[in-house]
């Protein structure tokens, strides 16, 4: 349990005394009755099923998501995809041209460019060899303005999962805040932060429903805090970030999650099998191991072979311009039939 943490610190100073906006819709609470007449929010009254503004605080996801994470709603906040999570954790947190934040490449390309945006340095620490934070130049590259610590896990690009003893170690000795972005952890074996957020008041965790869910159309990104840090983000996000087809849209979904369970056990299958081909590709000189969607592989010419499986109407990504990933490509684990004609063609490429 992580006792020396004071959240006040770092808060921005003007972020402290804002006041936030007061939506029509946070002012009268129980906006979804039908008894009501509204008449506050000046909307166009004839119903064609969004005509009214959605649910500011999107009570019925977050009812879902509290049932299924075992979290209270109250450290729950939506964002319009994580990308606005993880923006609204820059712009509450980090003073611009003043602030840093540390990142672990090779990782999640957007922290970097957020960071650019919000005008905040960027101090990056390598992951080892074989993707794992390195904890003394980790704690090393740390100031009195280092705000954020991310750490991506289930790793992108690399797809490995962190060490637990080592995010521990982290946690309890930076003193800012660790923000642990689980994309792809329900690909995994290893069990969430999520169960451990009560120990770390330093701990924020972003998940989404664009991967294991589906949803990646509907752009909705989830963040687990501690009460104090989601009422801090609450106060800055914009009222009506999350539009009423998203949160209808992903209701349906969470109301579904064995069908998503059936779908991310059948992509595991697919990413056993993959993997079990893949070894038999001779110009694939290894096959890092994978927690998520996704298989990373290193070959004699990433850009040769990126290429030819372009020409041949595949598109994957090619990672070669990453840190620790020179002549690295990444495949996502499609269905069985996009895979198979994966396949066909690394052979036939050979």
């Amino acid at each position: 349990m992580k006792t020396n943490f004071n959240l006040n610190n770092l808060i921005r100073e003007n972020i402290k005394s804002l006041k936030p906006y007061s939506s029509a819709r946070d002012e009268y609470k129980d906006a979804t009755s039908n008894e009501m007449v509204f008449l506050d929010a000046n909307e166009n009254p004839f119903e064609n099923g969004v005509n009214r503004y959605p649910d500011p605080q999107q009570n019925s996801v977050k009812d879902l998501l509290s049932k299924i994470k075992g979290v209270s709603k109250q450290k729950i906040l939506l964002g319009n995809g994580s990308d606005e999570v993880l923006d609204l954790i820059f712009r509450a947190f980090c003073e611009p041209n003043k602030d840093n934040i540390i990142t672990l490449p090779p990782t999640y390309g957007m922290y970097d460019v957020l960071a650019n945006i919000n005008a905040i340095e960027n101090n990056s620490v390598l992951l080892t060899e074989d993707f794992q934070p390195k904890v003394k130049q980790i704690l090393n590259a740390v100031n009195e303005n280092s705000k954020i610590l991310f750490l991506c896990s289930p790793n992108n690009p690399s797809g490995n999962s962190f060490s637990v003893e080592i995010v521990e170690e982290l946690l309890n000795k930076f003193n800012g805040l660790v923000v642990i972005d689980e994309a792809y952890i329900d690909f995994s074996e290893e069990k969430s932060w999520l169960e451990r957020i009560i120990e770390f008041p330093n701990l924020i965790i972003t998940q989404t429903l664009s991967k294991a869910y589906g949803l990646a159309g509907i752009r909705l990104g989830v963040c687990y805090a501690s009460e104090k840090i989601i009422k801090v983000l609450n106060n800055i996000k914009p009222p009506y970030n999350v539009n009423e087809l998203t949160q209808q849209k992903a209701v349906e979904r969470l109301l579904n999650v064995k069908e998503v369970k059936e779908e991310v056990d059948k992509i595991k299958v697919e990413r056993k099998l993959l993997y079990s081909n893949l070894i038999e590709i001779n110009f694939i000189e290894y096959i890092y191991p994978s927690d998520c969607n996704f298989v990373l592989v290193k070959v004699d010419d990433a850009n040769k072979r990126y290429k030819e499986l372009i020409e041949k109407g595949i598109v994957i990504r090619n990672r070669t311009t990453q840190p620790l990933c020179e002549n690295c490509l990444r495949f996502t684990v499609g269905t069985k039939n996009e895979l198979d004609k994966l396949i066909s063609t690394l052979e036939a490429i050979q």
